[in-house]
C-alpha cells in the first residue's frame, strides 16, 4: 500500500467514528445543529477533493471554522 491507500483509510476510519460518536449523542437528545451539518459537509468535500491540496485544505478550513463558530454559539447559550 503506498501513502495516498493509507490516508484513504485512516479518513474513511475517522469518518466512521465522527459518524458513530454524531449517532450516540443525537440519541442522548444532543441534535446536531444545521451549521454542525454544514461543517461536517465542507469537510468531507475536503477530503473528497484533496487530490488539490488548495481547494482540499480550504475545504476543510472552512468546515473547521463553521465548527468552531457552532461551537462558541452552543457555549453562549449555556
Amino acid at each position: 500500500m503506498d501513502a495516498s491507500q493509507i490516508y484513504i483509510i485512516i479518513s474513511i476510519s475517522v469518518l466512521v467514528i465522527i459518524i458513530l460518536l454524531a449517532l450516540y449523542l443525537y440519541k442522548k437528545g444532543n441534535k446536531p445543529t444545521s451549521l454542525t451539518g454544514l461543517a461536517l459537509g465542507f469537510i468531507i468535500a475536503g477530503i473528497v477533493f484533496g487530490e488539490d491540496k488548495v481547494i482540499g485544505y480550504s475545504l476543510i478550513g472552512i468546515g473547521v471554522i463553521f465548527a468552531i463558530i457552532d461551537m462558541l454559539k452552543k457555549l453562549k447559550h449555556k
